[in-house]
């Protein structure tokens, strides 16, 4: 193992901010790989900082574990993903991201509003949603969930 290209879990987590029981967390399902000292010590991918730092943001976008996972997958094992590497789960991930910011605006525009729940319980409601049409459309929040 070239010392240079690998670093502890200590290290890993002093560089991230994340605790190393969150790096173990995200070993077990399968996010990150250690590799083993003769000791039995992880040690990580300099790289696996990135990697790291990609959970950490994609978590705060509101993306589930399992679509982080998918995501770092395409990722390649065993050496720092390339520019067009990230390129990729960047155009894979644009869809989703354009789509949470397009609830998030249309949740800020109706929040203090109608939002489409079909409860007819505010008098803003007879001018939004006139004799409970969202209603009838399903349940939950019709104009903020689609």
């Amino acid at each position: 193992m070239a010392s240079d290209r690998f670093i502890t879990i200590g290290e890993l987590a002093r560089r991230t901010g994340v605790a190393t029981s969150a790096i173990r967390f995200y070993e077990d399902k399968g996010l990150l790989q250690a590799l083993r000292t003769k000791g039995n010590q992880r040690r990580f991918l300099r790289s696996d900082i990135r990697r790291i730092s990609f959970i950490l943001i994609a978590q705060k976008l509101g993306l589930a574990l399992g679509e982080i996972e998918a995501e770092l997958a395409r990722l390649p094992q065993g050496r720092t993903p390339t520019l067009a590497d990230w390129e990729r789960i960047s155009r894979s991930m644009r869809g989703a991201i354009e789509a949470r910011i397009a609830m998030l605006e249309r949740t800020r525009d109706r929040l203090d509003g109608c939002i489409g729940c079909g409860c007819l319980s505010l008098a803003k409601c007879q001018l939004y949603n006139a004799d409970d049409v969202k209603g009838r459309e399903g349940p939950g929040p019709r104009l903020v969930l689609g």
